[in-house]
């Protein structure tokens, strides 16, 4: 027996049962789950956390909280500088991530590395990047206070020159924004969030974090 569905398709019998036949608009699909990737280092990699109290995990939550399907993918190594970054950078986009993060440099301060060396490592993780066709947001760092207000303002100046250089890239000043020097928000160590200070950066940065996804193109 076949039953009418007007314009949206019939049923059929077949062999197997009956069979739903669309002829006109098809079913609404769930929107595909976009993969955002965070290179970083120790803050990314939930330094003296657990996994699910780290950065990249609660802004998946935040993100999917408002209703975006993101997974965030976890490439941050504590320890690392923008040159291990750079070093294996390859080897993280075999995520095939839609986006991706850069948050790199707080170790370069900390070991007081030349800021045209943080700078040229940053440049080409961007490029290559931008040749991929890959929406990207560069999140700043600052240096320590002991390393002097020169370095400083030459190591903040790295960032701030790469955003001129890449308009591309949605830049956010400085990651660790509104929780660097408040110990209600840090661990022991003053330098990386407690899982306060994470929920802190994931407000602060979830508003940048979407104008980066609204950069994906659609599937």
């Amino acid at each position: 027996m076949d039953a009418k569905l007007g314009r949206r398709g019939l049923i059929t019998r077949g062999a197997g049962g009956f069979v739903l036949c669309l002829t006109g608009k098809t079913l609404a699909q769930e929107p595909r789950s976009l993969r955002l990737l965070m290179l970083g280092d120790s803050i990314t990699a939930a330094y003296g956390l657990s996994r699910g109290e780290g950065l990249p995990a609660r802004l998946e939550a935040a993100l999917r909280g408002k209703g975006r399907p993101v997974t965030v993918i976890d490439a941050g190594v504590s320890g690392d500088t923008t040159a291990g970054g750079r070093a294996r950078l390859d080897w993280s986009l075999a995520e095939k991530p839609d986006a991706v993060i850069v948050a790199l440099g707080g170790n370069d301060g900390l070991r007081a590395i030349e800021p045209r060396t943080s700078r040229a490592n940053l440049a080409a993780i961007l490029d290559m990047l931008k040749a991929r066709g890959i929406p990207t947001m560069l999140a700043g760092m600052y240096a320590p206070p002991n390393l002097g207000a020169d370095y400083g303002r030459e190591f903040a100046g790295v960032y701030e020159a790469l955003a001129r250089e890449h308009p591309e890239a949605v830049f956010y000043p400085f990651l660790l924004d509104g929780v660097a020097g408040d110990s209600a928000l840090n661990q022991p160590d003053g330098i990386h969030p407690n899982s306060r200070g994470v929920d802190e950066m994931v407000r602060r940065l979830l508003p940048v974090v979407e104008t980066l996804l609204e950069k994906v193109r659609p599937a």
